[in-house]
């Protein structure tokens, strides 16, 4: 069956959307829920280039309120970063964050996280995917 799955490439511009909404419709294209085949035990889903993820809008007071919380593995380890630090630091994490929290947790789910292409600007590699 996985031999004969064909997988679609589909660009998609962050500038402007809102966060949330992007990731849905991102994590629809990566679980392939849109094929007639679709089986949730499969993994059918199309590769996703996302551009200008810096440019990705939320609403209300998230950018300052919203926090990402991470572990290192060591005593007082506990690293709290706002929405805006990471827009700074890393803006292509804030996507695959919200896309990661979407997606089955189960073992397709990095399967799936890998076909997932995120840059900040609106240059990419994949321009000959698209034609």
């Amino acid at each position: 069956m996985t031999e004969t799955i064909k997988r679609k490439w589909y660009l998609l511009d962050a500038q402007e959307k809102i966060l949330g909404k992007l990731a849905v419709e991102i994590a629809h294209l990566l679980m392939g829920k849109g094929k007639a085949e679709f089986a949730r035990n499969i993994d059918i889903g199309d590769f996703v280039v996302v551009i200008n993820s810096k440019l990705v809008k939320t609403t209300g007071n998230k950018e300052q309120k919203k926090e990402y919380i991470r572990h290192t593995g060591y005593p007082q380890g506990l690293r709290r970063e706002s929405l805006a630090e990471l827009r700074k630091r890393d803006p292509r994490k804030i996507i695959s964050h919200a896309v990661k929290g979407m997606l089955p947790n189960n073992k397709l789910r990095d399967k799936m996280l890998k076909r997932l292409l995120v840059y900040p600007e609106a240059s990419h590699p994949h321009t000959d995917k698209f034609k």
